[in-house]
């Protein structure tokens, strides 16, 4: 089969990797300058050196045994490390967040900078109206995208699908990143300080170089209240809550800020979601938590579910051809 998939974060990734290994062309669009979505990491120039942040998902676990497999895989190839320091069985990229996806993405063919306006199913497949032109056709399409992005382009071809993504609401977050000409003293995490549910020293964590870098999120009361704020605003506010919260009266050399509007994911209730007869899929975390092992799962969930179609059909298409031969 030739399988489309929108969205190459965690969920997409995961599900194109299944769906190769076992000899299904696929190709991958996704509207940032990289694959990864809320595992992506940041550059900043800064006087002290470049500034390198995880601004999105901050590290993640391993609970169920196949992806507790993928990250000892991806640990024997050196781009994820343990850090303790966020709890005892952590786990984050190296040199940063992003490498996972970038190892991921390797022997994948992925299209970044591709904004996927619309589907449309036609009598060869599903065709993608993507950037300045078209992509297609594709037997099988597969969205993997946050629930509020995914409702609109599921809206027109599978309502009950819509439906679902429309009830799993994000929670949005505002982040800063600061960095300092010297290290911050205190510990390399923060939790539950008045506006900031989570700082985080960047530098810190396991393989990272460069001056000292802090990432900071927002509440989620206070990000909905402020969501419409400028960066610089927002870069402001954060700054001065961190330095109450941290204790220092260094004021940072930089400071950026960034607005995820889909940080935190729902939870569904569900592992993915498949259309047979349309052969349109869903995966992603919002199906079963926010977690970057629940994205991994619901991708592999969603390749097993389309894997499974197409062997039925080839088991189908074979006996119609062994009955008329008959």
């Amino acid at each position: 089969m030739r399988v489309g998939i929108v969205g190459a974060g965690m969920a997409g990734l995961a599900c194109a990797e299944l769906l190769v290994e076992q000899g299904h062309e696929v190709q991958l669009f996704d509207k940032g300058r990289s694959p990864g979505g809320r595992m992506s990491s940041r550059r900043m120039e800064t006087p002290a050196g470049i500034a390198i942040f995880d601004h999105g998902a901050q590290y993640f676990t391993a609970r169920d045994p196949d992806f507790a497999s993928a990250v000892n895989r991806w640990n024997a190839q050196g781009v994820v490390a343990r850090w303790p320091d966020a709890r005892n069985d952590a786990w984050v990229g190296v040199p940063a967040m992003n490498a996972i996806p970038r190892q991921m993405a390797r022997s994948l063919n992925v299209t970044s900078g591709a904004h996927v306006r619309g589907i449309a199913r036609g009598a060869d497949g599903w065709h993608l109206a993507c950037g300045d032109g078209n992509a297609g056709p594709f037997d099988a399409l597969v969205i993997a995208l946050p629930a509020e992005q995914a409702a609109p382009l599921l809206g027109l071809y599978c309502l009950d699908m819509a439906r679902i993504a429309v009830g799993v609401p994000s929670t949005p977050c505002w982040v800063a990143m600061l960095t300092f000409a010297e290290p911050v003293a205190g510990p390399p995490v923060i939790h539950g300080q008045g506006i900031i549910v989570w700082a985080a020293r960047n530098n810190a964590k396991p393989g990272r170089a460069g001056p000292e870098a802090w990432t900071i999120h927002a509440t989620p009361e206070w990000t909905r209240a402020h969501l419409e704020e400028t960066p610089q605003f927002v870069a402001g506010e954060l700054s001065g809550a961190f330095l109450a919260a941290s204790g220092t009266d260094r004021q940072p050399l930089a400071a950026i800020a960034h607005r995820w509007r889909f940080a935190l994911s729902g939870r569904a209730g569900r592992d993915a979601l498949w259309d047979s007869t349309s052969r349109l899929g869903v995966c992603g975390d919002w199906l079963i938590g926010p977690r970057v092992e629940a994205a991994w799962l619901s991708g592999r969930h969603l390749a097993r579910m389309i894997l499974s179609e197409n062997a039925s059909s080839l088991c189908d298409q074979a006996m119609a051809r062994s009955s008329g031969m008959a």
